[in-house]
């Protein structure tokens, strides 16, 4: 295939994602903007009020980039998770893989469209934030790099756990069992500086701890971890996952049963 095909072709797989979770937007878009609102009022206004400050800012400020981040690791995992099960349910991603387009540019077209669903739920929830607290950008480089490397990165997780998902019911124990407690327990509603050093050490382990924290300082200019290291964790999480969804795509696992 020369550029001008193998253009068409990824544009093709990008615009069906888009279109996807875009035609059910009741589904896809409206939920996270209502559960992250009742997050604002419940643990930013009620909660907030007495916890007072962290890590010098109004407690609503600082949980609202871990909220953000929280938003976007669900939706751009889920709208993955979900598209390519579909496709394999549906028998449709055989023609897929049999067809000359090459295996990244399918791997490509499935987490750009989970990347435009992360930052487009990103975008609606900072703006919901707008209504509770005042944002300013500390740094516009790690913001959007952070957000669009944490979109890429679970999109691509989203990816795996489709593959290797036999039935509709499978695609939720992830989230459930291993996002959920991540996110909840990376630093989201806390500092780490509140934790003993036992458990500062531990949350060390935690990725997501970096992806919040690096976010945390893009908007904030405070963060609890390095953020050139947690720069450098995310981005070769990312070329880790990416390197085991490709192989798991070339083989055929999960697809071919």
């Amino acid at each position: 295939m020369n550029f001008s095909q193998l253009k068409t072709a990824l544009g093709t797989l990008v615009r069906k994602e888009i279109r996807r979770f875009m035609r059910i937007w009741p589904q896809t878009l409206l939920p996270p903007a209502i559960t992250m609102s009742l997050y604002f009022v419940i643990f930013g206004n009620l909660v907030g009020s007495r916890v007072g400050q962290m890590g010098g800012f109004s407690y609503m400020q600082f949980i609202v980039p871990g909220l953000i981040m929280m938003a976007i690791i669900t939706n751009s995992y889920a709208n993955v998770s979900s598209s390519f099960f579909s496709a394999k349910f549906q028998k449709s991603i055989e023609e897929l893989i049999m067809s000359p387009v090459p295996l990244h540019l399918i791997l490509w077209g499935y987490v750009i469209g989970g990347i435009c669903r992360g930052v487009l739920v990103g975008i609606i929830v900072t703006l919901m934030s707008l209504f509770f607290t005042d944002l300013y950008i500390h740094n516009w480089f790690v913001t959007i790099y952070t957000v669009f490397i944490t979109s890429f990165l679970f999109s691509l997780g989203g990816f795996i756990n489709a593959v290797y998902a036999k039935s509709f019911d499978d695609i939720s124990i992830i989230p459930t069992f291993v996002l959920t407690p991540l996110t909840y327990l990376g630093g989201v509603f806390y500092a780490m500086s509140a934790l003993s050093p036992f458990w500062q050490n531990l949350s060390l382990v935690n990725p997501i701890v970096y992806m919040v924290n690096a976010f945390r300082f893009g908007i904030l200019g405070q963060s609890d971890v390095n953020v050139s290291l947690s720069l450098i964790v995310v981005t070769l999480c990312c070329a880790i996952l990416y390197g085991v969804a490709y192989y798991l795509l070339s083989r055929g696992s999960g697809m071919r049963e």
